[in-house]
């Protein structure tokens, strides 16, 4: 468990720690900040438009993070209604926390590239850049699953024809079921997909 590490190795867990908290809570304040781009307030009036973190974490999502080195933020609500797109306007709330990922790690990663050889690669800022750049990935990565109630869910919802209504259906019906067997027993495709795309991410940033 990673709170192991806050005994055996304390930099990393903290910087760790650190880093998820950091790329949850851009990735919920971009919801937030989309929805009321859009014409939205109730992310706003939740007082979910800031950067504030304790605004953004999930009791549960915060022990997870600390016993499993993953976690997550509070859904920030919105409501749809109040879109100026009705259509794509819950997918454009949605892509807005992975997009919000991606630029973190290409704004991480460039720094890393400037900094790496200039320190040494056990250096508590390196680790740190690391850090960042590989929760980045994974929450990019997880959260385009098009499995409610990730993100990637509702962009496929907005881009689903209408005769694919049961398939919409049955995905809001038991998808928070399939995620959760997903996650207990399918973890090595989870690390298969995370590992292909950190590989890519480094290929690019190198």
């Amino acid at each position: 468990m990673l709170i192991s590490l806050l005994f055996t190795n304390t930099p990393f867990f903290i910087s760790w720690v650190v880093a998820i908290i950091i790329a949850i809570t851009f990735h919920e304040f971009s919801h937030a900040l989309a929805s009321s781009v859009q014409g939205d307030k109730t992310a706003q009036y939740a007082g979910r438009l800031t950067l504030n973190p304790l605004a953004h974490l999930d009791p549960l999502g915060t022990l997870m993070l600390l016993f499993i080195g993953f976690g997550y933020g509070r859904p920030v609500p919105f409501n749809p209604f109040n879109l100026k797109n009705q259509r794509f306007g819950p997918a454009i709330v949605a892509i807005a926390g992975p997009a919000s990922n991606l630029v973190m790690i290409f704004l991480f990663g460039f720094l890393l590239k400037l900094l790496i050889p200039y320190y040494d690669v056990d250096n508590l800022l390196i680790i740190f850049l690391v850090n960042l750049v590989q929760i980045n990935v994974i929450l990019f990565v997880f959260n385009l699953f098009p499995i409610p109630p990730l993100d990637g869910s509702k962009v496929l919802f907005a881009i689903l024809p209408p005769a694919f209504e049961n398939v919409r259906t049955f995905l809001e019906q038991y998808g928070p079921f399939v995620l959760l067997g997903l996650l207990f027993f399918g973890q090595g495709i989870f690390r298969v997909v995370f590992d292909f795309f950190l590989n890519l991410t480094y290929n690019i940033l190198s």
